[in-house]
């Protein structure tokens, strides 16, 4: 026995307006809230039958607005929007703070010698690979050879700057050396994202108009979408990264916190965690998840079949940019 749902609500349309960038943080803050990580399997997949037989237009009698908005929270964050398959837990957005936060400490503390500075480096980039094969666009699909490429390449690129940076700051003043970590993870991120979602850049990716018709496939919307997740994901770091080690270059000078040595790491891990836990939403929500470009911006081809198919009515065309 169903009901039917309410009339005039739509699961999907967006609770805040997406086109501000208060309304994408609200939105942010909301799928990527660290406690839908400890949902149990069978209470997301009551969530997704929930969504998709809203979207059928069907609930259970006696189904709230707020259970049915909360089945939607706890689907964004754990279904691929693409694809509607359930994401590794890993590399969910609602896992970044408990995640990142632990790789972020580590790497902060433990900058001093070389064999933790690469252990660290490789551990973030293990987990950033992970995020980024999770939140691909899923309409391009990517080989295990591709995917082991794109690892070792970023991974290398971290290590490289690291180390290299390691040893320049060697004579540098202290701050400096604590700031090694973030260029290592900035440099890493501009390898590992355009590196594990290449076939997007390669083969394009898929852009609709207004109304979600599919136009074709486009590599520029590939490389705009791509751009923006880097941008993001660099903002995601740089407060905690950059911030944090003045924060803890301030405090070890105090007799109480040279005392506490041991302490150190976990704090630098609680800090970390504060930060990501607004950076995290704020980062994700600077650009529309929905992206758009001019069609004016796209390749001569696609722009003429478009104009051929459409003529001028449409102006924009629309893909998701992953995150």
């Amino acid at each position: 026995e169903m009901a039917i749902v309410p009339p005039g609500f739509d699961i999907d349309a967006p609770r805040w307006d997406q086109s501000t960038f208060l309304g994408r943080l609200k939105h942010f803050l909301n799928i990527t809230d660290p406690r839908t990580v400890l949902v149990t399997e069978k209470e997301l997949d009551r969530a997704k039958v929930l969504v998709e037989s809203c979207r059928a237009g069907l609930v259970p009698p006696g189904s709230s607005q707020e259970q049915l908005l909360y089945a939607k929270k706890l689907y964004d964050s754990a279904f691929h929007p693409d694809s509607g398959e359930k994401m590794n837990i890993i590399g969910r957005m609602s896992f970044q703070v408990p995640g990142g936060m632990a790789l972020t400490g580590c790497m902060l503390q433990f900058y001093r010698t070389v064999p933790a500075v690469v252990f660290w480096q490789w551990m973030n980039q293990s987990f950033n690979a992970i995020v980024n094969y999770t939140n691909r666009n899923a309409a391009s699909p990517i080989s295990l050879r591709q995917i082991g490429v794109a690892y070792v390449t970023a991974t290398s690129a971290a290590l490289a700057t690291a180390v290299g940076l390691n040893l320049y700051t060697k004579r540098a003043p202290p701050l400096l050396a604590r700031w090694v970590p973030f260029a290592a993870v900035a440099a890493a991120n501009c390898v590992n994202i355009p590196m594990m979602r290449q076939q997007e850049i390669i083969n394009g990716i898929t852009v609709t108009d207004e109304d979600n018709n599919e136009l074709g496939h486009s590599r520029r919307a590939a490389v705009k979408g791509i751009a923006q997740v880097v941008v993001s994901r660099i903002t995601m770091a740089a407060p905690g990264m950059i911030i944090l080690p003045i924060i803890m270059e301030r405090l070890e000078k105090y007799p109480f916190m040279q005392r506490i040595q041991v302490l150190h790491g976990p704090l630098q891990v609680l800090l970390c965690g504060g930060f990501l836990l607004f950076m995290v939403p704020a980062a994700c929500a600077l650009f529309p998840q929905r992206c758009s470009l001019a069609l004016a911006d796209l390749e001569q081809e696609l722009r003429d079949s478009i104009v051929a198919k459409h003529g001028d009515k449409v102006p924009y065309v629309y893909f998701n940019k992953g995150l």
